[in-house]
């Protein structure tokens, strides 16, 4: 049981770790000057990073939650 909510545990974390990376990564291209159409289409991506961010910080406290010291 413990190997399984650990391996649940890791999971989680790289989920969120990835999710953070990609956010990263489109808000740099964001930065850069590239067009209107281009700019839109990366606007997007940050939004759907910013949501894959939340769901997968949502699902790693939902397996270990904070403490509430």
């Amino acid at each position: 049981m413990v190997e399984l909510l650990n391996m649940e545990l890791a999971t989680a974390r790289q989920r969120v770790n990835r999710a953070e990376l990609a956010l990263e990564q489109a808000e740099e291209l964001l930065e850069e000057q590239c067009g209107v159409a281009i700019n839109l289409t990366l606007c997007d991506r940050v939004r759907v990073a910013q949501q894959r961010v939340a769901e997968a910080r949502r699902r790693h406290r939902q397996i270990d939650p904070p403490s509430g010291t």
